[in-house]
């Protein structure tokens, strides 16, 4: 009588599928031209008062002294587009970019939890704080360049926003997003996790950039739903 199990035959594994295909990258360097400054005062300074933070004890929040415009040249213009995206259960990443089209010209990783910021942002008003030490005098680094800042949303302190360079993903997630000026939707991410925790949440929008000084910038989010929608102002500050 012959061994039962010589007649059994292993089932054959299945393929793993595929990952889907990554799109090819057609996002263009920003523009590095100096733009007309003065045709866009009165719309910057129309935004600064909006701009002001929320004054709290808990960290030194950025204020505009005596409505002084300059012009910078990391970002052409004043107003940019911003997108807000990460796992639900990750790291918030902020990327810059001049409009959807280009490269982004800062990404920071945000200390704050993707469905964290959702509850706050579903509160109706978020105020994030990026702050860093004041450099000496002699020292060029200009504000966005700063490498690390302790952050604070709503006054509270919740740890350390750290710039780095756009990753694979970065990049890929911005070339995805390149049609999309306003919004908020998922996206299908590349996390092994399952089901909502899986997907890469995004939030896109135009910020009106108003620069106070050197050591001092604001990022105001323009709502797609005006006076209705929720309020998220961004501000980087060096001090000491």
């Amino acid at each position: 009588m012959g061994d039962p199990s010589s007649s059994m035959e292993a089932e054959p594994s299945r393929p793993t599928p595929p990952p889907p295909p990554t799109p090819s990258l057609s996002l263009v360097q920003p523009s590095t031209k100096k733009k007309n400054k003065h045709a866009r005062v009165f719309r910057i300074f129309r935004n600064v008062f909006r701009s002001f933070p929320i004054m709290t004890p808990v960290c030194k929040l950025p204020s505009i002294p005596g409505g002084i415009l300059t012009d910078s040249r990391s970002v052409a213009g004043s107003r940019i587009t911003g997108t807000l995206f990460g796992y639900r259960k990750g790291r918030v990443s902020l990327s810059i970019q001049e409009n959807p089209k280009t490269l982004p010209t800062l990404v920071v990783e945000l200390a704050i939890q993707t469905n964290v910021l959702q509850k706050e942002m579903s509160l109706g008003m978020v105020r994030i704080a990026l702050e860093s030490e004041k450099r000496p005098d002699k020292d060029k680094t200009k504000l966005l360049e700063e490498p690390l800042w302790t952050m604070y949303c709503n006054g509270k302190k919740s740890g350390y926003g750290v710039k780095r360079e756009a990753t694979e993903e970065d990049l890929n997630v911005m070339e995805v997003l390149k049609a999309v000026s306003m919004g908020v939707g998922v996206l299908p991410g590349k996390s092994e996790a399952e089901g909502p925790d899986g997907e890469m949440a995004y939030m896109r929008a135009y910020f009106e950039r108003v620069v106070g000084s050197k050591d001092s910038e604001t990022l105001y989010m323009l709502s797609p739903d005006g006076n209705n929608g929720p309020e998220l102002s961004i501000f980087f500050v060096r001090i000491g």
